[in-house]
């Protein structure tokens, strides 16, 4: 790939982790580490982008998204993947149902 040089100025406790991960060998060079760096900001800025497309979309479709819905959708959100609540936890064990232990 082309590379073009460029002259930025970075703070300080940036440039010393950037030494610190080639002092680590993480990476051959504090370029690289510059490179890596700004490539997962491109791809973060596409992905923000794509997903404001979505809900703009989304939102055509469906209508404006409320403060009520997102309250939801957070306070699901906070429930650990793959977690049951205590309500069905509960029925399990009061039906006799022995739990994976």
């Amino acid at each position: 790939m082309n590379k073009v040089r460029l002259s930025a100025s970075v703070d300080a406790d940036l440039v010393a982790a950037a030494e610190a991960a080639v002092a680590r060998g993480r990476l051959e060079s504090v370029s690289a580490w510059v490179n890596e760096a700004l490539r997962a900001k491109a791809e973060h800025d596409r992905r923000l982008e794509a997903l404001g497309a979505f809900v703009a979309a989304y939102e055509r479709e469906h209508g404006e998204i409320t403060p009520e819905e997102m309250r939801g959708a957070a306070r699901r959100r906070v429930r650990p993947r793959g977690a049951t609540s205590t309500k069905r936890r509960r029925g399990a064990q009061s039906s006799g149902r022995v739990s994976g232990r």
